[in-house]
């Protein structure tokens, strides 16, 4: 079987995409280690892709992405969801925008990204396929470096996360107006204040699913989740698998 290079890919692209801005947009993104690039076919399969998609996946080299899908690459719920995701971007034309997720590198090293997915149009409007990034989220910096309360909004937060909680509410214990606690925010971690509640929680109740013997019920109320379902859901939209296959995993 002949192997499958990124130029043979690229060539495999449809006329309304230029090849060679494609593979300059690879060479830029294989200087990018924190973002992972990928251009798709309008099946789903990986025409382009960067030197970090390939790590993260833990393999070796492009030609073991390319011509491939997501669901073809990763094991279970890790590589179903993705494709699900490009399935549904192809056929509505819903691009889709910062959604933070908890990826998993080879070998099972968790960390979080927000994963950008748009679709790709011929002159007739017609979908052709998709191009996207997911980029790492930065890791938090030193408590020192933000200001005091906004500092101590965030630890009282992370200390009392049972607690209901809104963006606004967390401004206010901030002291700060919504618009401006939210650039501080997005400039010292990369997300939304939203996201930042949701990604707190969630990362919380994973280290309780692995560390302790506790309900997943108990833990989702513990975690400010006063809704079962509502916590399966979310764990599974951000993780790939629901709390029960986390701990079991």
């Amino acid at each position: 079987m002949k192997t499958r290079t990124t130029k043979h890919a690229i060539a495999a692209l449809p006329r309304d995409v230029a090849p060679v801005e494609a593979a300059l947009l690879e060479k830029l993104f294989d200087q990018a280690p924190d973002v992972a690039f990928f251009i798709k076919d309008a099946a789903g399969r990986y025409l382009a892709v960067n030197d970090s998609l390939v790590e993260r996946h833990g393999l070796r080299h492009k030609s073991q992405v390319l011509g491939q899908r997501p669901c073809d690459i990763c094991p279970g719920d890790f590589g179903r969801i993705p494709s699900a995701q490009d399935a549904t971007v192809l056929r509505t034309g819903r691009p889709l925008l910062d959604h933070l997720e908890l990826h998993w590198y080879a070998p099972h090293k968790p960390g979080w990204c927000l994963t950008t997915k748009l679709p790709m149009r011929d002159a007739s409007g017609r979908i052709i396929g998709l191009i996207g990034i997911s980029r790492d989220v930065r890791a938090p910096i030193e408590t020192r470096d933000i200001p005091v309360e906004f500092a101590s909004a965030l630890d009282h937060f992370e200390n009392h996360l049972a607690d209901a909680i809104t963006p606004s509410a967390l401004a206010r214990r901030a002291k700060l107006a919504p618009a401006r606690f939210a650039r501080l925010m997005k400039r010292f971690f990369g997300l939304t204040p939203s996201q930042f509640i949701t990604k707190t929680r969630i990362a919380f109740a994973s280290r309780l699913l692995r560390e302790t013997d506790q309900s997943v019920a108990d833990i989702a109320l513990s975690c400010g989740f006063y809704d079962h379902s509502a916590f399966t859901r979310t764990f599974r939209a951000m993780t790939g698998v629901t709390p029960t296959q986390f701990r079991e995993g």
